[in-house]
């Protein structure tokens, strides 16, 4: 197997140019456990590791901009995701190991197209868009609209994932929480990030909710964030909610649980919430 390390973008559109059967990979994480498991190995490998220009984070006007390259750890660490979306930093917390959090990025968290991918619902609440380049190619599409289905993106010949753009939101709640088998290196059994505007006096200004592995792709449901707008967060009206979410999903069973417990998750979550009612920018939850 050929294995191609470019370090500029210039050098990739090349490489792919003679060799476009080559898969093209970041960290590894998804990939090589794929082979170990029997998939279908290329001809060639592409590693995008060593172009620097893809990793960082920055504030770019009122946007930030998160390399596609950018480890979960980096993101972790950064002061910037922090102040503004803590609701990301909660959730790559809860991101596989420590040795998992070095290497696996956000750009290939994305293109992986998990139901289970720990950082697709804060992204969906971030209203993040994906950044796709190719050669002498550039377009900007909302996350929602990139990830197609399990393993399916909009991704096309010749073009990768360069970064990620979310812009500061102006909600003071940033709730997450994953639900999962053990507390630590586990997949999601199920998972829910929420950005709200609470008043003072408890009444929701608004809402945006996702949860994760509780269906083909993150579920958002226009009718839950509408049953809590304009209402005061108590626990009657996270209970009709709740009941609207779990219309709302579509969990199988598998191993790591049914779709009867899922989807009774997918509302309990919700209630969670509560810890919210008075609108103080307590800490996001899920500790």
């Amino acid at each position: 197997m050929n294995v191609y390390m470019p370090h500029t973008l210039e050098d990739l559109w090349e490489i792919l140019s003679r060799d476009t059967e080559a898969k093209v990979f970041a960290g590894g994480t998804d990939i090589f456990p794929a082979f170990r498991r029997g998939a279908a190995k290329p001809s060639s490998l592409i590693c995008l590791e060593r172009i620097d220009s893809l990793k960082g984070i920055e504030e770019r006007g009122d946007e930030i901009l998160i390399g596609s390259l950018t480890t979960h750890a980096m993101i972790l660490r950064s002061p910037i995701i922090l102040k503004h979306a803590p609701i990301l930093t909660k959730a790559v917390s809860g991101l596989g190991s420590p040795q998992i959090r070095n290497m696996g990025t956000i750009g290939g968290n994305i293109v992986t197209a998990s139901p289970a991918g720990d950082t697709l619902p804060p992204l969906y609440v971030l209203n993040a868009q994906v950044e796709i380049k190719g050669a002498g190619t550039s377009r900007l599409v909302p996350v929602r609209d990139f990830i197609k289905g399990p393993g399916r993106t909009d991704l096309r010949g010749g073009e990768i994932v360069t970064g990620v753009r979310i812009g500061r939101p102006s909600c003071n709640i940033q709730h997450h929480e994953k639900v999962g088998r053990r507390k630590a290196l586990s997949i999601a059994t199920a998972s829910l990030a929420a950005l709200m505007k609470v008043s003072a006096s408890g009444e929701v200004l608004e809402a945006r909710l996702a949860w994760g592995s509780l269906g083909p792709t993150v579920v958002v449901s226009g009718a839950v964030e509408e049953s809590l707008k304009g209402r005061r967060l108590t626990e009657e009206t996270l209970r009709d909610a709740a009941a609207l979410a779990q219309e709302a999903v579509s969990p199988i069973s598998d191993i790591r649980g049914s779709e009867e417990y899922r989807r009774r998750l997918a509302g309990n979550l919700l209630l969670r919430l509560i810890q919210y009612k008075d609108g103080s920018k307590a800490p996001i939850g899920g500790e």
